[in-house]
């Protein structure tokens, strides 16, 4: 019989206590409760209720859900609500999965500046799509679509990067028509909606930086010199950003199955931990 899998509410009960003397003055508030919701799903600490066979008599406790959208448990009742609600807003057509990364020198700024930085990035990928949809010469046309943001990569590091799921195609500028793409293996050039990301995101962080919006402490220090900080946004306008087409997803029911997938994902789920043992975690 193989041994019961450790699930991250394990691992928060065994070294919360720990955890925190090293962490806590670092951790924000909302990280605190994170913790506290995770140790506490589904125990007597949330409270919870009786539920009796109305034949035998048979009780069972159950208790209550933490319902913190970071809790391992939580997500697949949320994920099939979230579903339910949005299959009425997607359209018969084919859909594109866009993904807007900024360059790791820019994305680390996020640590310290987390709310601006990615208020940035939901912006300026929004605008990007929009100006470059209505472009005559491309699309010309009104487009909408859904955008997820996602702050880690499968190993846990730092990676942001922004998932849009869009439809393939708009309604005509006059509002009288639906306008289709002209392709269907992509959905916009994506040289241009990288070039427009660039330049877009980087005049909102000059923007930022010289109404003293930005924060900078630690290994960061140093960019809140102008000299340094100009430096950094030159580096990052001579290279290329992320942006990535993929081709057209096969119908409106698969786009909301893949787009849950995303809007529902915690850190690390349960089935990716093997191990607890000696204070070291194993994980897929």
């Amino acid at each position: 019989m193989n041994p019961r899998r450790p699930e991250m509410a394990d691992i928060v009960r065994t070294h919360h206590n720990e955890f925190l003397a090293r962490w806590n003055p670092v951790l924000s508030r909302e990280q605190r409760k994170a913790l506290r919701d995770i140790r506490d799903c589904r125990t007597a600490a949330l409270g919870g209720r009786v539920q009796q066979c109305d034949r035998c008599g048979h009780r069972v406790i159950l208790y209550n859900s933490c319902r913190n959208r970071h809790c391992p448990k939580c997500q697949a009742t949320a994920r099939a609500r979230w579903l339910a609600q949005r299959e009425a807003e997607v359209l018969p057509v084919p859909y594109f999965h866009v993904v807007f990364t900024p360059p790791a020198q820019i994305g680390r700024l996020a640590l310290q500046n987390p709310k601006l930085i990615y208020a940035i990035l939901f912006r300026t990928a929004a605008a990007t799509l929009l100006e470059t949809a209505s472009d005559p010469r491309l699309l010309g046309a009104q487009i909408g679509f859904l955008a997820v943001l996602h702050t880690w990569g499968q190993n846990l590091h730092l990676h942001p990067h922004l998932h849009c799921v869009v439809p393939g195609g708009g309604v005509s500028l006059d509002g009288a028509r639906w306008i289709g793409c002209r392709k269907s293996t992509f959905f916009l050039p994506v040289r241009v909606l990288s070039h427009r990301f660039r330049k877009s995101f980087l005049r909102a962080l000059k923007r930022a930086f010289r109404g003293g919006d930005l924060h900078f402490h630690g290994d960061l220090k140093s960019l809140s010199e102008p000299a340094a900080f100009a430096t950094l946004c030159q580096q990052a306008a001579a290279i290329d950003w992320v942006v990535h087409v993929k081709p057209p997803f096969g119908g409106p029911r698969r786009v909301l199955k893949y787009l849950a997938r995303y809007t529902h994902r915690v850190a690390i789920s349960n089935h990716r931990l093997r191990a607890l043992e000696n204070g070291r975690v194993s994980f897929e």
